[in-house]
């Protein structure tokens, strides 16, 4: 069976500035202060970044006070890993199999 990858969550994570993100965000659940402090990026412009995440479904939102933290949602990233390990399964089965050229 063939399988197709999200190409849409690939786009998403394809930005270096929300690849960053993500990958500080697998660490621990930070506020926008801690992730302006971590990547260097002016705070509209990770706000930016942030809301395209959390539309995406990749990151949801815990208010505390007057700050707003970021949490991971692991089971989006499983979910794509899962995509990509089958996709890997299927190149590993098919590969004996060669189209005869016309």
């Amino acid at each position: 069976m063939m399988m197709s990858v999200d190409t849409d969550l690939i786009r998403v994570l394809a930005d270096p500035l929300r690849l960053r993100i993500v990958t500080l965000l697998a660490q621990e659940t930070l506020c926008t202060t801690h992730l302006v402090e971590e990547t260097g990026a002016r705070q509209t412009n990770l706000s930016n970044h942030l809301r395209v995440l959390r539309e995406a479904g990749v990151v949801e939102t815990e208010p505390c006070g007057r700050y707003t933290y970021y949490k991971l949602r692991p089971d989006v990233i499983a979910s794509l890993a899962g995509q990509f390990a089958e996709l890997a399964e299927s190149a590993r089965t098919a590969a004996g199999n060669k189209r005869a050229c016309p």
